[in-house]
């Protein structure tokens, strides 16, 4: 048992559920007032969902953190045809939440399939670039193939229309693909492929709202009671936390102001409430989850673990980038909300299974360093003896 304990990476186990600890208490202090104001629950409801998918999300991260990653490259197929026909259905079966046709309402809990591509598409690609190493030069049968199948997916998803998310599935993609070892030139035409498919959905899909969402980002002092309204109330927020905040419970912005405190803005509540050193601690674990899934991407001798470790970790920084700077006026506002922090049961499930998958990989890399240290030492130690015995044949002879 202390053996099996000693293969964990105790860092993907400690930072997420320090993180989602934090973001539990996080999301009470921002829904209880906002959540009977604007939906008419009780100042607890939002606390109580959450504790639910994080128990759910806890368990599973620790079944699947002791199941052999290898397994999901075998799955591949099968996953890709689930995110093809879930992505699907939701033209026919879906529930539409804020101007997006994105969900299924389950009557228990409202399932975002997108939230699964995160993971799904990881796995597709990570398994589909480990098996073509050997003529991964040759564009049309390397490359291609892969490409069209996500721009499918994006598609998909670009119609619901979840611009966001598609932006975010499709910068996933684009660090998978880049790092499996294409050609430079390759890369190229990725990023502009991405660009573009992102970019001409982005154009057809365009509306009043979202025209209003990047002059607020940009301008939003220009238009302050609707385009930069949003923004200006996080800067309030940021603004007035300072250093230390002005203590957990006590922020006036999540009061009507901010909208969805406890989803989109959940950050801003952190500055006003717990200040800089709120901050830098959330943006800290999350650093340091990235960090540490690159580092296992670069220990491990297995392309497949590889590429899984470097998806996981992007998506994790991707998402954490955007909400971040959506908040602070960098980017446009998107509705990406921030990894293991903010509420929403799809969110918080695929989080901790992918952070399982990430610890698996760490185990298994693991494993490995030290059955190899353990053969160097038992050839150091055999070494002696051979010379020893090649001293006494040569003294004979």
């Amino acid at each position: 048992m202390i053996r099996r304990l000693k293969t964990y990476d105790f860092t993907l186990l400690f930072a997420p559920i320090a993180l989602v600890a934090f973001g539990t208490v996080m999301i009470y202090s921002a829904s209880m007032v906002y959540g009977p104001i604007r939906f008419n629950v009780e100042s607890d409801h939002f606390l109580f969902k959450q504790l639910q998918w994080v128990v759910i999300g806890l368990i599973l991260m620790l079944i699947i953190s002791n199941i052999n990653y290898r397994i999901w490259q075998e799955l591949a197929k099968p996953i890709v045809v689930l995110m093809i026909l879930a992505l699907g259905g939701l033209f026919f079966f879906g529930t539409e939440v804020n101007n997006s046709l994105s969900w299924y309402n389950l009557g228990f809990m409202n399932l975002q399939p997108a939230e699964f591509v995160k993971v799904g598409i990881i796995i597709y690609l990570a398994s589909v670039y480990a098996k073509k190493q050997k003529y991964i030069d040759n564009f049309y049968q390397a490359v291609l193939p892969p490409l069209i199948l996500t721009a499918l997916i994006l598609g998909l998803i670009i119609m619901q229309p979840d611009i966001g998310t598609a932006a975010v599935i499709g910068m996933i993609a684009s660090f998978v693909i880049m790092c499996s070892g294409i050609r430079k030139r390759h890369i190229a035409l990725l990023v502009f492929v991405t660009v573009a498919v992102i970019g001409i959905g982005a154009t057809q899909m365009v509306t009043d709202e979202r025209l209003e969402r990047f002059s607020g980002a940009y301008q939003p002092f220009e238009d302050p009671d609707a385009g930069g309204y949003h923004l200006i109330q996080s800067y309030v927020a940021i603004g007035t936390g300072g250093l230390l905040g002005e203590g957990l419970g006590q922020g006036v912005q999540k009061l009507g102001y901010l909208p969805e405190p406890h989803t989109d803005f959940i950050m801003a509540v952190i500055a006003e409430e717990l200040g800089f050193v709120g901050v830098a601690i959330t943006v800290g674990l999350l650093a340091l989850i990235v960090l540490r899934g690159l580092y296992i991407s670069s220990r491990c001798r297995d392309a497949f673990g590889a590429l899984m470790a470097i998806g996981i970790s992007s998506m994790i920084g991707i998402q954490a980038f955007i909400n971040l700077g959506a908040m602070s006026g960098i980017l446009p506002i998107t509705g990406v909300t921030l990894p293991f922090v903010s509420y929403g049961g799809s969110s918080i499930i695929i989080l901790m299974v992918a952070v399982g998958m990430l610890n698996n990989i760490a185990r298994k890399v693991k494993i490995k360093e030290q059955e190899r240290n353990t053969h160097v030492e038992e050839v150091v130690k055999e070494e002696p003896k051979t010379m020893r015995n090649r001293g006494v044949r040569s003294w004979q002879n």
